[in-house]
């Protein structure tokens, strides 16, 4: 078949398309910035359809042709105030393009929760939007599940980050909730086999696998196979609002608050399977949360990370700093230009090893202090690392920063500061050939916004200059070693 895969940036959507692809069929992937899939291994097999969710003639064109369509798209994390709505216009556009594409069946990841409780917004959302696009003409089927395990998942990242930092843990009532975790490699092998479901039968199945475990339960199964002493677990029922425990998981966690709030709010439901699964896929046939994070933890041991729930986190295509909205904006900038005699490929390297667990190549206590204040301010701080230690992909994320552009063969780099700062900023690279030697060019560049932008720029600019300095020339220095030992 051919089929229609939203969301291919994400987490589930970005692994699904090269296993639709080895089962032979043709996929279209749907992005508004089609061009963060351009490095991705499998972006030669597949079409780009380049379409806004919410924007109806879009999704249209982008269906057109298809056969089949997995919808993949939640803007929880994107438009957290406004989640909901935004959901309802996405699911009601493109109910109606599957119809007028004539297409024969949506396969749709909701969220698992029984209608007879009181539903957090977040599930309720998850569940509105199935019905919102079973309402058409085309055959829907609905995956309800609780929480997905893998390398890079987000329920994954908060339980791993939060047993790993508090051997001794504060209970909130949350904690107690029970839910029904499953692989995200079972996940995929569901939404293969599903999408080749004949019939004009819609269809709402529930998906788990065979261990119902609290979070609490779920956090202790990580420490014993992560190697781990088992934790100390206090009351406190003074954390049970959602509003604290998220500051608290934002702060411990790569997760910034506005993510994990509405997640949060939806751990008062017990989230387990109570209606059918789909054929051949029961929970006792699968395997268990230990087996999911065990596989989990040797795909992070092996940088074999393929996608990560931050580089989920959708947004229109990034804005450059030469783009026309900047003109006659006022532009503050550190331009560093450092002359070397290492090969352009062995600079890009260095360059492209930034941020992670190489760090940031000067003052690095001084990058640690500044994402321990963005957490605590409620941004993303440094926690969200990278998906892999020298490898970058358009539109993924590196600790508090965005991929918005990588050549490697141009050698260039360019990043865009998600943390919170009273205006936009980037940093980036530039690596070519001059009659001195190999050039890196390394700019920072800020765009303030209002009075307080500008005091942010000028108060921080002594720190600046000489952690820039220092980092261009540091990179510089690290290729030349890497260089040296090839003579």
């Amino acid at each position: 078949m051919k089929i229609l895969v939203t969301g291919a940036t994400g987490y589930v959507g970005g692994r699904l398309v090269p296993r639709l692809l080895d089962q032979g069929h043709e996929v279209r992937c749907m992005s508004r910035d089609p061009n963060r899939l351009r490095l991705d291994p499998w972006r030669d097999r597949v079409e780009l359809a380049a379409a806004d969710a919410t924007d109806p003639a879009a999704v249209r064109a982008a269906a057109r042709g298809c056969d089949a369509a997995f919808y993949l798209i939640h803007n929880m994390a994107e438009a957290p105030g406004t989640f909901p709505e935004v959901d309802r216009h996405a699911a009601a556009a493109f109910r109606d393009a599957a119809a007028a594409a004539g297409l024969r069946r949506i396969v749709y990841l909701g969220g698992l929760g029984s209608e007879e409780q009181r539903l957090s917004r977040h599930l309720t959302s998850r569940q509105e939007v199935g019905a919102i696009l079973a309402a058409g003409p085309t055959p829907v089927t609905e995956l309800r599940a609780a929480v997905v395990i893998g390398s890079g998942s987000i329920s994954f990242e908060m339980i791993r980050h939060l047993t790993e930092i508090l051997p001794i843990m504060l209970r909130p009532r949350w904690l107690k909730t029970r839910c029904q975790p499953i692989g995200i490699r079972e996940v995929l092998a569901i939404l293969v086999a599903t999408i080749e479901e004949t019939g004009a039968a819609s269809h709402i199945y529930d998906i788990g696998g065979p261990d119902i475990l609290t979070y609490q339960e779920m956090m202790q199964e990580y420490a014993v196979v992560a190697g781990l002493r088992r934790r100390i677990v206090i009351p406190m029922p003074v954390l049970a609002s959602t509003r604290l425990s998220a500051y608290f998981v934002g702060m411990s966690t790569p997760l910034p608050k506005n993510v994990v709030q509405p997640l949060i709010e939806s751990l008062r439901n017990d989230v387990v399977v109570s209606r059918a699964s789909p054929p051949g896929f029961e929970p006792a046939t699968l395997g268990g949360y230990r087996i999911s994070v065990e596989r989990a933890l040797a795909r992070i041991s092996h940088d074999e990370v393929e996608t990560r729930w931050s580089d989920a986190v959708n947004h229109p295509s990034a804005p450059l700093p030469t783009d026309p909205m900047w003109a006659g904006a006022k532009v503050q900038a550190d331009r560093r230009v450092v002359i070397t005699a290492a090969p352009a490929d062995d600079v890009f390297w260095a360059v492209s090893r930034i941020g992670g667990d190489v760090g940031y190549y000067a003052l690095d206590w001084t990058w640690k202090l500044r994402g321990w204040f963005d957490s605590l301010i409620g941004g993303v701080g440094l926690r969200r690392g990278r998906r892999h230690p020298e490898e970058l992909r358009p539109g993924e994320t590196l600790d508090f920063f965005r991929v918005v552009d990588v050549d490697p063969v141009r050698h260039r780099l360019l990043l865009q500061a998600e943390m919170k700062v009273p205006g936009t900023a980037w940093l980036g690279w530039t690596v070519d050939e001059s009659d001195e030697g190999t050039r890196l060019i390394q700019s920072a560049r800020f765009i303030p916004r209002g009075l307080i932008g500008r005091l942010y720029w000028w108060v921080l600019l002594p720190f600046h200059t000489p952690i820039f300095r220092l980092m261009s020339k540091r990179i510089a220095r690290t290729a030349e070693r890497r260089h040296r030992p090839r003579r």
